[in-house]
């Protein structure tokens, strides 16, 4: 009988911190792995470096949004686990429709392929593992009408941009004047609005100045029952407010101390249209002449430029103050410059008398003239290359254009037989809107001196303001005007 004392128990749970012994052919094994693979495990702490970045999405949690590709089939219309049985619906696709909306996120973001087109989305085979990034170019897959994330004529290579909303024109005047005696004659300009925001008016025989910040209204002056008033122009600078008559002079008037300071003749029948150029003052007559007047000069006039065969009813320098347009009675265009008395540019298109004159402020060279009642067109010029570069037929007769200073934009009033306004866009000549409200023919147009505003005169013996153009970017808001709540007024 053997003594328990001195026997070992077995031990059935060895302590954790108890290690087994290796034993030698443990050692050799080891050893011989590592041999074996050495060429093959590289170090861990020796860093791998490529010449090709590849993005990996192994560690995006997916799930997280229920929009993860597993669990899907190789057939697109199948489930790989089949929870519903008769349904025929992908797995996670509820009744709730908000399996749905995670069917097409899946979609969008892992390709048709991923199945999760539902419903009645055609076998396509098994999909193909695709990564959201990719460096080869792929032709764009068109998403289902419902998608949110694209639009459903989508083309490949062409990027979505939103379009730009037409810029809105109030349809209403803001301020409206009552003008009595206002003329209803196509060959004056009675109406102009001077840098120092002033408006001159020419009602019967005589001149009122309305000034646009205080709304206040002052008579410049009387011609008597004698004369009456054909034209009223400003001068660029200054104060300086020349008025044409029917008697065929042209006076000079000081506004800011309302008295006259000069009066010029030469002409012999009515003066209808004035131009300034600096110190230059041009002016055009029912006599068929153009004169040039120097106020510093001691001559009522300088030169006289013929050519017209009519009455010379519009007059426009361009900006750079080099060349003179003129249009006449006799449907002729004609471009002037300082140097000669005859015209140095003819232009014959128009088919009914030439008004409507002004150059662009924005593209040198570039000048637009309208036809009367027998042409209607609006015709675009380069006085630069001679040559015409478009027209547009407006439906009415085109009594006045003046150009945007701040947008490549004009607007033209016109007569017979629609009486409305047109803001247009440059070059596309598409409307930007058309303005109403004139009873007559909306005979007379100025732009106010920031360039926003336009006042239409009619014989219907009102004057409107519009605000059609934008302001300019570097405008400063303290020379914007100051008008007055709406309403209806007297300017006499």
């Amino acid at each position: 009988m053997e003594d328990d004392s001195t026997s070992t128990p077995p031990l059935m749970y060895p302590p954790s911190k108890m290690a087994r012994k290796s034993t030698d052919t443990d050692v050799n094994v080891d050893v011989i792995n590592r041999m074996l693979n050495s060429n093959h495990n590289p170090t861990p702490s020796r860093t791998i470096l490529s010449d090709r970045f590849i993005p990996s999405r192994s560690s995006s949690q997916f799930s997280l949004f229920s929009v993860s590709k597993e669990g899907f089939s190789s057939s697109s219309a199948t489930p790989a686990s089949g929870s519903g049985g008769g349904g025929g619906k992908p797995d996670g696709i509820r009744e709730d429709g908000s399996g749905a909306y995670t069917a097409m996120i899946r979609a969008a973001l892992f390709g048709p392929e991923s199945g999760s087109f539902y419903p009645g989305t055609p076998d396509r085979g098994s999909p193909v593992n695709r990564n959201i990034f990719r460096y080869k170019s792929e032709t764009r897959v068109a998403l289902p009408s419902l998608s949110p994330f694209g639009p459903d004529d989508s083309i490949a290579g062409v990027s979505y941009c939103p379009v730009k909303a037409p810029r809105k024109v109030p349809r209403s005047p803001h301020k409206v004047l009552d003008a009595p005696a206002l003329q209803d004659d196509f060959y004056l300009n009675l109406v102009d609005w001077s840098p120092h925001n002033v408006l001159a008016v020419g009602l019967g025989d005589c001149v009122y100045l309305w000034n646009a910040c205080s709304s206040k209204v002052t008579k410049l002056c009387d011609l008597g029952l004698d004369d009456t008033v054909c034209s009223v122009g400003w001068a660029q600078r200054g104060t300086h407010l020349a008025v044409g008559t029917n008697d065929g002079k042209v006076q000079i008037w000081d506004a800011s101390r309302c008295k006259n300071i000069r009066t010029m003749e030469g002409h012999r029948m009515r003066v209808g249209a004035l131009a300034w150029s600096s110190s230059v003052l041009s002016s055009g007559s029912r006599d068929k002449n153009i004169l040039q007047r120097d106020i510093r000069a001691q001559d009522d006039f300088v030169s006289k430029l013929t050519g017209h065969k009519s009455e010379v009813c519009g007059l426009k320098w361009s900006y750079d103050n080099r060349e003179l347009a003129s249009g006449g009675n006799d449907n002729r265009l004609f471009v002037w410059n300082q140097h000669k008395t005859q015209p140095v540019l003819k232009y014959s298109e128009h088919t009914a008398a030439v008004k409507a004159i002004s150059w662009s402020p924005h593209l040198h060279g570039l000048l637009a003239s309208g036809g009367g009642t027998a042409d209607r067109c609006i015709r675009f010029w380069n006085t630069t290359t001679n040559s015409q570069l478009g027209c547009v037929d407006t439906g009415s007769q085109v009594c006045n254009l003046v150009w945007s200073k701040n947008v490549n934009e004009l607007v033209s009033t016109h007569g017979y037989s629609q009486n409305q306004i047109v803001v247009w866009k440059y070059p596309s000549m598409s409307k930007l809107a058309t303005l109403t409200g004139h009873t007559y023919r909306v005979l007379y147009l100025a732009i106010s001196p920031d360039g926003q505003t336009i006042v239409t005169g009619a014989g219907d013996e009102t004057l409107r303001f519009w605000n059609v153009f934008p302001s300019s970017k570097s405008q400063n808001s303290e020379s914007e005007l100051k008008f007055l709540s709406l309403g209806r007024a007297q300017i006499r």
